[in-house]
């Protein structure tokens, strides 16, 4: 039974576990990623009903209006580092709060805004920088607090910025009607301070192996055991006229040996041999581990998500304004964009649901939802009315659930780096991404200002998790490549190991054996 170390212990302490306790505080810590989730990725998403408001308040174009919500996500996940360092160096609670601050300080900022560039700072930036604040070091904490149940946990957690869709997109439309789209933008940036509180009941965990009760002594190398040899060698010649002497034979090394030798020099120095090798000193904590970098399966996953993004956004952004060009009113357009999110919710907990069960291959199940996931975005341009805009809704709605609540989560997992690298991981997957969140939606808007048609945003979508879905293919071939190379390398090196021997060593015992030798010859 896994009991946590210290019984009391005060809400701002660690909490420390004998082994990743599947649960615990890290059921507070999943309702604060839901929430984290909600008034994060939820606002974003649900930005589009401000899309037309923004284009007639600036009088700009599509394109220009977009680069609102692409340099917000540019800036989230190109911050990813430093949201890693910072959670690394002062905690996870502190940068999320901090986090929880920024945006809402943006949001609100934005609401008095008198041109497109003010928006570009207030919520391209400073908001763009909480939102990297606040989700980053919460997905990391919580792969934390759980193993066996952690894509089921994560992907039912993830859901928050789903029901925050559903439910933000038709009341922020019916808060507009009512006090216009700067006092609900207003009113959203006040709701966003609550991921501070989300952020306080982020506490750190330490996992920490129960010791056994005897602790076995370590095999001592055989370099180690060359060099006792060695030193005996030296005292026997040394305490020859005392009549003392001390074979060279591994099983006379201390710890078997009964013979001491008189001079308390060499066993002194022996001790101190024995120490040095059994307490190795601890590896500093590194704030940001790029060596993933060298990991071909962790580049080839990198390029997943970078091309893959280029479809998480853009549909959410244009449903309502490619609904509207069809002639759907905007209450119906509100509902698509509503049924697109509990389409969402559905997929994110099925995925996780199918990822939980074991044996399983979660890469490939990954894969056949990315693939599926094209499919829906080159869908969207043959829907014509409510009904065909609808089904091509849910059904992106869901697929885009089982991608979007398990990728990052999936980094823990040995097919890609593995938990013990997660964070660095996690941030330096988020930053190549940010690339791509910086180009997609513009581009996009590019498209759709160039052919004056909706659907070619969603082209653009489909290409790129076209892409995406082939660099996923690669990345666990690369893995077993991989494994395959540093199997073979300890076993080539076992095959052309020569111990080093010291020459006095040999020469010592050569020299025993023909004295040996010599004197069987008088005998």
């Amino acid at each position: 039974k896994m009991t946590v170390r210290a019984v009391k212990m005060p809400c701002t302490a660690p909490n420390v576990y004998t082994k990743v306790p599947d649960g615990g505080w890290g059921w507070i810590i999943a309702l604060a990623f839901f929430f984290v989730e909600a008034l994060t990725y939820g606002i974003i998403k649900s930005f589009g009903v401000f899309f037309n408001d923004l284009m007639e308040s600036f009088d700009e174009t599509n394109s220009r209006i977009s680069w609102i919500i692409s340099i917000c996500v540019f800036v989230q996940t190109f911050t990813a580092p430093l949201s890693t360092v910072l959670s690394n160096r002062f905690g996870h609670r502190f940068v999320v709060m901090v986090g929880g601050v920024l945006i809402s300080t943006g949001m609100v900022t934005a609401s008095f805004a008198c041109t497109v560039v003010d928006m570009y700072v207030t919520i391209g930036v400073i908001s763009g920088l909480g939102y990297c604040f606040s989700f980053l070091p919460t997905v990391t904490i919580l792969s934390q607090y759980f193993d066996k149940r952690r894509s089921l946990v994560t992907a039912v957690a993830s859901t928050g910025e789903c029901f925050a869709v559903f439910s933000f997109a038709p009341a922020i439309t019916a808060l507009k009607e009512r006090i216009g789209w700067r006092y609900s933008l207003l009113s959203v940036g006040v709701l966003q301070l609550s991921i501070v509180i989300c952020g306080s009941l982020l506490r750190p965990i330490i996992i920490k192996e129960q010791e056994e009760a005897k602790a076995q002594p370590p095999e001592e190398p055989t370099e180690t055991k060359y060099m006792l040899e060695n030193e005996q060698t030296r005292t026997s010649i040394e305490s020859i006229d005392s009549g003392v002497e001390i074979t060279t034979s591994p099983s006379n090394v201390p710890g078997n040996a009964k013979a001491e030798p008189k001079s308390e020099e060499p066993k002194e120095h022996v001790q101190i041999l024995i120490e040095n090798n059994s307490t190795p000193p601890e590896p500093k904590t590194k704030l940001l581990d790029f060596s993933v970098m060298r990991d071909c399966s962790f580049i080839c996953y990198a390029f997943f998500g970078l091309f893959a993004t280029l479809g998480f956004f853009a549909p959410s952004l244009y449903i309502i304004p490619l609904s509207l060009s069809l002639g759907i009113s905007k209450d119906h357009s509100a509902y698509i964009l509503s049924a697109m999110a509990i389409a969402e919710v559905f997929g994110r907990i099925s995925a996780g649901w199918v990822l939980n069960k074991k044996p399983i291959r979660k890469i490939y199940i990954e894969l056949i939802c990315v693939i599926l996931l094209s499919v829906a975005l080159f869908a969207f341009p043959f829907a014509s009315e409510f009904w065909g805009l609808m089904t091509c809704s849910v059904f992106f709605g869901f697929m885009l659930g089982t991608v979007a609540g398990t990728h990052i989560p999936l980094l823990a997992e040995d097919d890609v780096v593995g938990i013990e690298k997660m964070s660095s991981a996690a941030g330096v997957y988020v930053f190549i991404q940010s690339l791509a969140g910086l180009a997609g939606p513009p581009l996009a808007g590019v498209l759709v200002d160039t052919t004056q048609n909706y659907s070619s945003a969603f082209y653009s979508c489909a290409a790129g998790m076209v892409l995406g879905a082939v660099f996923l293919s690669l990345v666990r071939p690369c893995k077993a490549g991989l494994c395959h190379r540093q199997q073979r390398c300890p076993e080539d090196r076992a095959a052309n190991f020569v111990p080093e021997l010291p020459e006095d060593f040999i020469e010592m015992d050569i020299g025993r054996a023909e004295n040996s030798g010599k004197a069987g010859d008088s005998v």
